[in-house]
């Protein structure tokens, strides 16, 4: 039902209509209009002219900031953030800040800065009430400063709670994994996160941030996730994170009664698979081909195919073994997309290594016949050096037998390709992944599948990683702290997002992260609005746009239609 409420700002007091409805059962705002001063409403009530005559047209982004939003209300995001960092009421709470931050993460990644600007062509200042100039680069800074870490960990707990209550996740098989962020932060820039080490995208010059982040397999939402030194490898940060495991087992537990963590072989140690041991949790996890040569020389025949719907191309091999300290079931794998896809992917290696190790030969003869003279003579030691950089790509030096000798100060460099070589990998190495567990009851396809699941939080790294959905950058943040709360709004995002594929795909719509959003993002609405004369705007009409079909699709599954003026 319609009423009337105020705000101060700037010491003026202005006046609202708000229109209250009950979604889901409990009372929600979906309507926001503003009014104007006490004395705007007078002139208005006595019929007093106003200075304007024209009409506006504003023209808003309607569909991605309303799903986006309505899911944040489902999840009670902003009160969740609200009780671990509160503020006296004065302005958009610190909740409100981060919910607007991670729809902006979203939607359309942007600086601090330009928040308040696309901000304004949203239907974000009619749903939330808050005014684009309340989003300065200032304001936001100091609204994280508001979130220090053990209120991040409260917050991400409480978060977890409302998932498993509200929206019943499947907890069966859970994914970790972790990736790294490079970032422009300058080296003498001082900081804990911020380090040089061995980064995923080559960025090796820059110091990098690294994120891990725990995933259910049911639409890779995110239970848990951790930002820590880009120079800490991933087998030391997964011991803190079966920390973390452990003392949310209790509130897992509840929800699920077996729970089983997937999570690849860069982090493997005994130290880790010790602290399973002490707890109910279970895992599937992979080796290392070359430490297992005993297990890769097992000959094809005495491998099983699987039959099951996916695995058709999949053969297994079954055994008992100790594996980092402790006996384990080991299943070797042999997958023939996989075997094509290695095949394929040397042979372009090849060519560019034979390429380049031509491109030395003749440099190399060049100066042996006289024909270069500019420049540093090579010697045998740099020679070699860019020989180990060429054949640095994988499988490369067991497949080019190189030679490099000196005669003198000349230098003569010969390769050929070793096709017994290619053979015996092919027999031995390639399309095979080790697998363990101490599941020892699940069968062969149980552990296969649970660790296929391992593509989907590697896709929601990629995600992150997208330059115009969800995500990381750009991001100007050089303290611990901010970099903190940057990468929690992030995860937020991700898990918003990955809740709203979710309850599509529940209603038989499956529809991925991309496609989803920019189709959402196309649904804008237009709305008429009247100048007065105090510079509030009256507002007249608000209608959408034009919508195609998979646009009427969506917003008729999310009912959008809810947050639609009355």
């Amino acid at each position: 039902m319609p009423s009337l409420t105020s705000k101060i700002i700037s010491g003026h007091k202005y006046y609202y209509a708000r229109v209250c409805k009950r979604v889901g059962g409990k009372p929600k705002i979906v309507q926001t209009v503003y009014l104007g001063t006490v004395e705007s409403l007078m002139a208005r009530a006595q019929g007093t002219p106003s200075s304007a005559t024209h009409k506006e047209i504003h023209v808003a982004e309607f569909g991605g900031f309303a799903a986006i939003f309505q899911m944040a209300e489902r999840l009670r995001l902003v009160q969740t953030i609200d009780q671990h960092a509160p503020k006296r009421g004065q302005g958009p709470s610190v909740g409100q800040y981060m919910l607007l931050a991670a729809i902006n993460r979203a939607l359309c990644p942007s600086s601090k800065a330009m928040i308040g600007e696309w901000f304004a062509e949203t239907s974000g200042p009619r749903l939330t009430g808050i005014h684009p100039k309340q989003l300065s680069s200032q304001a936001f800074w100091n609204h994280m400063d508001r979130i220090k870490r053990p209120a991040l960990i409260r917050i991400e707990n409480d978060l977890m709670a409302r998932l498993l209550d509200e929206f019943k996740l499947d907890l069966n098989c859970l994914l970790y994994d972790a990736t790294n962020f490079y970032t422009y932060i300058d080296t003498t820039t001082k900081g804990e996160l911020a380090r040089r080490g061995h980064n995923k995208q080559k960025r090796n010059d820059l110091r990098q941030v690294s994120l891990g982040m725990m995933t259910t397999t049911d639409f890779h939402i995110p239970l848990l996730h951790m930002v820590y030194a880009g120079n800490v490898a991933d087998s030391t940060q997964f011991g803190s994170v079966i920390e973390t495991l452990v003392r949310r087992y209790r509130a897992l537990s509840r929800a699920c009664d077996q729970i089983t963590l997937v999570f690849d072989k860069g982090n493997n140690s005994a130290d880790n698979l010790e602290e399973f041991e002490k707890t109910r949790l279970h895992f599937v996890g992979s080796l290392k081909l070359r430490e297992c040569p005993e297990l890769l020389a097992i000959p094809m025949r005495k491998y099983r195919r699987l039959t099951t719907e996916g695995l058709e191309d999949v053969s297994v091999y079954r055994t008992r073994r100790e594996a980092l300290g402790t006996e384990r079931t080991v299943i070797i794998t042999h997958n023939e997309n996989l075997l094509c896809g290695q095949l394929q992917g040397i042979g372009h290696n090849l060519a560019k290594c034979r390429g380049e190790l031509l491109d030395l030969q003749h440099s190399l003869r060049r100066w042996a016949i006289g024909k270069t003279k500019s420049g540093k003579r090579p010697t045998l030691v740099g020679a070699r050096k860019k020989i180990d950089k060429i054949l640095s790509r994988e499988y490369m030096k067991q497949l080019l037998k190189v030679s490099i000798k000196a005669y003198g100060t000349t230098l003569q460099l010969t390769y050929r390709f070793d096709p017994d070589a290619l053979l015996k990998l092919t027999r031995t190495t390639l399309g095979k992944t080790i697998l363990f567990t101490d599941n020892h009851e699940w069968t062969d396809e149980q552990v296969v599948l649970a660790y296929r699941g391992q593509y989907h939080i590697e896709h929601a790294f990629r995600e992150m990683k997208h330059p115009h959905f969800l995500g990381w950058n750009p991001r100007f943040h050089w303290t611990d702290q901010k970099i903190r709360v940057h990468a929690f709004y992030c995860v937020v995002a991700l898990t918003l997002v990955s809740l709203l594929r979710r309850e599509l795909a529940g209603k038989g719509l499956i529809i991925g992260t991309e496609p989803l959003l920019k189709q959402l993002t196309g649904i804008r609405e237009v709305m008429t609005v009247q100048p007065c004369r105090d510079g509030a705007k009256l507002n007249l009409s608000c209608d959408l746009t034009h919508m195609n079909e998979p646009q009427q699709t969506l917003y008729d599954l999310l009912k959008l239609d809810q947050l639609r003026p009355s």
